[in-house]
């Protein structure tokens, strides 16, 4: 072949430390925003970013060269700096070290994107943890239960 071609789109989920401030729901919009800027500058697309004080969901088509795990570590780390800036409330966030990323089939686009948008109203029915729960059982990962939300 004379290109290399890939189309890869990642439902990337990460929450902040059990210790950590939460997100104040004025202050969403800008991270989120901020956070799809860090995904663009790795080289990915971002498609959409979406969440609560508490968590972030990115939906992201990763470009041929770029891994999950540095495309997720420039996520965090600068989001978490960034946060930092806009008030003392925030100078103990930090995001846990884990995250899930899942595949997402080009069909299924569209629906990941409407689920990250109406994150609010789904976590009015369930918690984060039986939400990312579903989703490690969704996917088939082996986990252990204990350490699904430790630092």
């Amino acid at each position: 072949m004379a290109q290399s071609l890939c189309k890869i789109y990642l439902h990337i989920i990460f929450h902040i430390k059990t210790n950590s401030p939460e997100v104040h729901t004025d202050h969403l919009p800008r991270l989120h925003q901020y956070i799809g800027q860090l995904v663009n500058t790795t080289g990915c697309h971002v498609v959409t970013v979406g969440g609560t004080g508490n968590h972030v969901h990115t939906l992201v088509l990763l470009n041929s060269t770029e891994s999950v795990a540095h495309l997720i570590e420039e996520m965090k780390r600068n989001s978490s700096r960034w946060i930092k800036t806009l008030g003392k409330q925030y100078e103990m966030f930090a995001w846990q070290g884990g995250y899930a990323a899942f595949s997402v089939s080009q069909s299924l686009v569209e629906k990941t994107k409407n689920y990250i948008a109406n994150q609010v109203e789904h976590h009015k029915k369930k918690s984060f943890k039986d939400e990312y729960l579903e989703f490690l059982r969704l996917y088939n990962i082996n986990f252990d239960e204990r350490y699904v939300l430790s630092d």
